[in-house]
């Protein structure tokens, strides 16, 4: 057997890498001997013939090496008793079973710092990843559809009927009117050429950090998605073996790497694509994959936040807190008034529907967006509805109130800020049977667990 590429030093290795054996996939065996492993591909499709084999074997090696440069030493070829080629082979250092990701979650070993590391390294390699017109032609909102179909019918014959169908629902919801937020995705670079298989099982700590090795064979077409959604399915599968924690790290930590600006709603909608596609390998627990990705979907609604109240009732307190919990814009009649007030062409009568445009716009990229303002008028509440349906977000509408001693004592104390003529109190509210009321006289944390309480409901 004759070696081809660069070689580096062999690794340490372990009482337990020591012990010949042989895994064998859908697509190849790989045999363990000492501190090697060789990976032999099956004859299958282009890998039918010697020559697509030995293609597939170089390939495989220059793309892993995009994360696991050490690790890949390079393509070996076997030789019959003659001397002639006869296989190829792809000769990689042999990782310690110990150091595998699942085994270290399992063992319920302190990962934050190594996650983060690893959630960097991500982020590098996808900013330096192969783009093109090729590559970004399958990060769009129709592409996205079709992946989600297609696991569908795989994962089909193993999760309930009735949260089939709330899945359905909610997919469509989400997706129906989000083009703008995938077309986004694609101008800001986001679709890459990435790894497409970043599983627990492939990465291994070495040291402080993980070393990534490649999965499965997987086309360019497989490859290319969203480094969200590359990074998504780790994300799903460390949530599936029992560690959510290390998966809102990882995800909370890639996006700050990448200074990617991603709406929540867009990774939790990955996530819960990530889940099902996990729920369709039968070693999987499909039920419960497919409860963690209904769940992704309820928490990645996109919603449309009404918030109201008269003067000093707590909206504008309300509001920002649930902005920054919900990772949500907010939007108030203020900023739309100070912002038209420099604009002889439009009148200062349009701040609701220039709210209302703002909104609409924002919703459609995904983003759930709060709206502090008086909504004191019928009409301004059936266009913010008429908003929300075509956007497809859910709608919520809470009013905040305190009893009169409050708002008075808020009112005398009050400094500093810069309000326009109030658009209505509570005194001219016309009646509103939809909203629900929000007690706002205690700790702005006592009316936020109130709020959140009613948008988590109006989820289900």
């Amino acid at each position: 057997m004759s070696g081809s590429g660069q070689s580096s030093a062999p690794g340490p290795s372990t009482g337990s890498s020591a012990r010949a054996a042989v895994h064998e996939t859908e697509h190849s065996v790989v045999f363990l001997v000492g501190d090697r492993a060789y990976k032999l591909h099956k004859p299958a499709g282009d890998s039918a013939t010697r020559a697509g084999r030995e293609q597939s074997c170089r390939q495989e090696v220059e793309l892993s090496r995009r994360l696991a440069p050490r690790t890949y030493l390079g393509v070996a070829t076997v030789t019959d008793p003659a001397g002639q080629p006869c296989e190829h082979l792809v000769v990689m250092q042999r990782m310690p079973e110990e150091q595998r990701l699942t085994t270290l979650v399992r063992r319920g070993e302190p990962l934050a710092t190594g996650i983060r590391l690893l959630a960097r390294e991500l982020a590098e390699f996808h900013a330096v990843a192969a783009r093109g017109e090729a590559v970004t032609s399958q990060g769009s909102r129709d592409v996205m559809r079709a992946q989600w179909r297609a696991t569908l019918d795989r994962a089909r014959t193993s999760i309930g009927a009735e949260t089939l169908v709330t899945i359905e629902k909610l997919i469509d919801e989400f997706l129906t009117s989000r083009a703008a937020l995938f077309d986004r995705r694609i101008a800001e670079g986001r679709i890459v050429d990435g790894h497409g298989d970043l599983l627990a099982d492939n990465i291994f700590r070495t040291g402080e950090t993980f070393q990534v090795l490649g999965g499965p064979d997987l086309g360019v077409r497989a490859r290319s998605l969203d480094g969200l959604n590359d990074v998504a399915l780790l994300a799903a599968d460390l949530e599936q073996l029992g560690a959510a924690d290390l998966a809102t790290l990882l995800v909370g930590a890639y996006t700050e790497y990448a200074g990617d600006p991603a709406p929540p709603a867009l990774w939790h909608h990955f996530l819960a694509y990530r889940a099902l596609s996990l729920a369709a390998d039968p070693r999987r627990p499909a039920r419960q994959l497919a409860r963690m990705a209904l769940d992704h979907l309820r928490a990645g609604a996109v919603r449309l936040i009404l918030v109201c109240g008269g003067p000093a009732s707590g909206k504008s307190t309300l509001s920002t807190a649930l902005g920054l919990r919900l990772g949500a814009t907010v939007l108030s009649t203020d900023r739309v008034r100070a912002q038209l007030a420099g604009s002889a062409a439009v009148p200062a009568v349009a701040v609701y529907p220039e709210l209302l445009r703002q909104a609409g716009e924002r919703l459609g990229l995904g983003e759930t967006v709060i709206l502090d303002a008086s909504w004191s008028h019928p009409e301004h509440r059936l266009a913010a509805r008429v908003v929300a349906a075509r956007t497809h977000s859910r709608l919520v509408a809470l009013q905040c109130w305190a009893p009169a001693a409050t708002t008075v004592h808020r009112l005398a104390h009050r400094t500093g800020k810069a309000s326009g003529r109030p658009l209505g109190g509570t005194a001219e509210m016309n009646p509103w049977p939809d909203t629900y009321r929000v007690l706002t006289a205690g700790t702005p944390d006592d009316a936020l667990v109130q709020a959140l309480a009613v948008i988590w409901e109006e989820s289900q």
